[in-house]
């Protein structure tokens, strides 16, 4: 469902909570997330890039944001990939205004970036697959990541790593391999370095498009995507929640916003 961005309203106006869903790259749709968003009371106004969609030039008439990853690299340039010029924007803009937001790999990445932290190539290589993140003591207190298990199932696929957290942001969630996988700036501006989001069909996809990832993980391809099949049900178990507590968050802020 397209919502046009000029005439988009927000909760207060018409009852309807609205998020802006960007999707930089076709190789990572909402999938899942976006069925437990819409399950959750969220209306969705997704924009593929890929496609041709076009950016709103500001978050008006949106209650909250939702970024995904993509095949490109934060650490492109406006030449690379002019199509990520628009997503920082938005990025920003929920960063100043303390917007609800849920930005995923990639967009974690471009996020911290625009935030005052840093993105390099992985020191360590690429990080694929099925794995966990353990939660740090401050996600106990947060009330979107307080509830989860102390170390839930997530996929990881990126090579690029977030190497220094944005300004006043608080690490919720690392792993022996990268440190910084998920962090709140704010009170509402949440980023997951891992994928939430997948399905195994999307996980299989990665593999076969991604031999250099493949190559510098420590199982080979088909064990990748069967310990990816087998991680799933948990995946879903542990982020499903996660998911309605973030919709309950937006629902809150634009309330408070009326």
């Amino acid at each position: 469902m397209a919502i046009s961005a000029a005439g988009g309203r927000g909760t207060s106006v018409d009852g309807v909570t609205r998020l802006l869903v960007v999707v930089p790259d076709e190789s990572d749709p909402p999938a899942r997330l976006g069925d437990w968003l819409r399950e959750a009371g969220m209306e969705l106004d997704e924009r593929h890039l890929g496609t041709g969609d076009v950016l709103p030039a500001d978050l008006g008439g949106f209650d909250g944001l939702v970024v995904l990853g993509g095949a490109q690299s934060a650490l492109d340039d406006e030449t690379t990939s002019p199509e990520l010029v628009g997503v920082r924007s938005l990025l920003k803009q929920a960063l100043e205004a303390d917007l609800p937001t849920l930005a995923i790999c990639l967009a974690a990445q471009l996020l911290a970036d625009v935030g005052g932290g840093a993105v390099r190539r992985g020191v360590d290589g690429p990080e694929v697959g099925a794995t966990l993140v353990a939660k740090r003591d401050a996600a106990d207190a947060d009330p979107v990541f307080g509830p989860l298990p102390l170390s839930p199932d997530v996929i990881q696929w990126h090579h690029d790593e977030i190497a220094e957290l944005p300004t006043g942001a608080t690490l919720l969630a690392s792993n022996p391999f990268y440190a910084n996988q998920a962090f709140r700036v704010g009170r509402h501006v949440y980023a997951l370095q891992f994928h939430i989001e997948t399905t195994p069909e999307r996980v299989r996809q990665w593999a076969a498009d991604d031999p250099v990832g493949v190559a510098a993980a420590p199982h080979d391809v088909e064990t990748i995507c069967l310990r990816s099949d087998a991680a799933h049900a948990d995946v879903r178990e542990a982020w499903q929640p996660f998911t309605a507590r973030f919709a309950d968050l937006v629902r809150a802020h634009a309330s408070r916003a009326a």
